[in-house]
């Protein structure tokens, strides 16, 4: 066996302390905007929120201003809540049957939706419900992920021969394609990793 695994996860140490230098940049830039998050929730100075106020389009101003294109799309674009709704439940419900069947800790479904953006003042109704809509839409696209994601780790942790463009971050610990003289092992290894997680 060689050093790789030594390697990958010393890679994808450095991939989570970049993000934790991500997340203490974007905390500067919040505070450069002017607002903080108390119990999760940004909160704006009253005269940040007055110049907001200030910048809002006006819904028939936005409308008349609208591009035909958009106004022609947009029953198409809307219509996509009918599949996330349904993909939401499917695997809400899979992952209550199945994941209790296998003792696959479950995933968080609350810890992917995050509906912030409509306490900006400067969005008008229109654009606070497109926001939502695309939290929606994101927020289901993260947690079926997720979901996928340790279905993926408890039947098949082994990568692929080729690269995978946006592998989810289980991916980098599975075990090396072709590596059939260590597979079983491996397999119980991320199996017992999975469920340590619910125990930590």
């Amino acid at each position: 066996m060689t050093d790789t695994p030594d390697a990958v996860e010393l890679i994808t140490g450095k991939i989570r302390e970049l993000e934790r230098e991500l997340e203490a940049e974007f905390a500067l830039k919040r505070a450069g905007l002017e607002y903080g998050l108390e119990h999760g929730r940004a909160r704006f100075e009253a005269e940040v929120i007055r110049r907001h106020n200030a910048l809002k389009t006006g819904l028939a101003r936005y409308l008349v201003k609208a591009n035909p294109l958009a106004v022609i799309t947009a029953p198409v674009i809307y219509s996509m809540i009918i599949p996330f709704v349904l993909i939401d439940a499917w695997t809400s419900l899979y992952q209550a049957i199945c994941f209790r069947a296998y003792r696959i800790p479950q995933v968080k479904r609350g810890q992917y939706f995050v509906f912030d953006r409509s306490g900006l003042a400067y969005l008008n109704a229109i654009e606070k419900f497109n926001c939502a809509f695309c939290s929606y839409g994101n927020g289901v696209a993260a947690y079926v992920r997720e979901v996928a994601a340790r279905t993926e780790q408890y039947w098949c942790p082994i990568k692929h021969a080729r690269r995978v463009l946006g592998a989810h971050p289980r991916y980098a610990a599975f075990a090396d394609f072709g590596d059939g003289e260590h597979y079983a092992e491996h397999l119980q290894s991320r199996r017992a990793a999975m469920r340590a997680e619910s125990d930590a």
